[in-house]
């Protein structure tokens, strides 16, 4: 087993950990690919093709010790060649770690990047075309002292993350705004709140096209505009984006 991407992350090494990739073997990146490429501000692709093109991008130097927060089933790293760790509160996944990302058990300062991709559809909130308890794994619910919503746990999350990251390093965040209560939520402006708050710099957006928007079927007539996009907003532990 290799557990180079999970050395000095937890206060106690595991053995059992396994993570969801291995690195790649071969040959050093040649120059041409380390070469720049700007990365356009609205994605039409898929989250998998898009996280690989922000760990190329952002990273002041190349990322090794990789957690996705909410890997879930780890659809975002399907066929991918990077090393990362997993976490979810759901050991069915079969996460490398099982745990609450709002208190992770792991070292001060030990990891380079952080994906998140928070629950975002209230509990009202059903689209009979798309699945999203199998696809997503949407099981939370949200109690109503808390609107429905689970923008409240955000500032435990962004908390945690800024201890457990590096200095300059990065935290990368899937986010959605919709309607519900018949409030427009802003997620997204939640989100950036939050993690300020905690010291980190919000650093640039990427509005990620959907293939179509989520709809509830209980309403029958829009007052809002479909919503066929959402944010993968960067964020970093430093005092400076560049």
């Amino acid at each position: 087993m290799n557990n180079e991407g999970i050395q000095g992350v937890f206060p106690t090494m595991a053995t059992a950990l396994q993570p969801l990739s291995q690195p790649a073997k071969g040959k050093a990146r040649s120059e041409k690919d380390t070469a720049y490429s700007p990365l356009a501000s609205v994605w039409f692709g898929d989250d998998a093709e898009l996280i690989d093109r922000l760990l190329d991008f952002y990273p002041r130097k190349r990322p090794r010790k990789i957690l996705d927060a909410t890997v879930n089933g780890g659809r975002f790293w399907r066929g991918s060649k990077r090393h990362v760790i997993g976490m979810d509160v759901d050991g069915r996944h079969r996460p490398s770690v099982v745990a609450d990302n709002t208190a992770m058990p792991l070292r001060d300062g030990s990891l380079d990047v952080i994906v998140y991709d928070p629950p975002h559809i209230p509990n009202q909130g059903r689209d009979n075309k798309k699945d999203f308890g199998a696809r997503f794994g949407l099981v939370l619910r949200s109690p109503k002292e808390n609107q429905y919503t689970f923008t409240h746990t955000f500032p435990p999350f962004v908390r945690e993350a800024y201890r457990v990251l590096k200095e300059e390093g990065l935290l990368l965040c899937k986010i959605t705004d919709y309607v519900h209560h018949h409030r427009y939520q802003w997620a997204h402006i939640e989100l950036i709140s939050a993690a300020r708050e905690v010291g980190f710099m919000p650093c640039d957006c990427i509005v990620k096209i959907r293939k179509g928007p989520i709809i509830d079927p209980k309403w029958k007539t829009a007052h809002h505009s479909r919503r066929q996009h959402c944010y993968w907003i960067v964020f970093r532990k430093s005092k400076k984006c560049e």
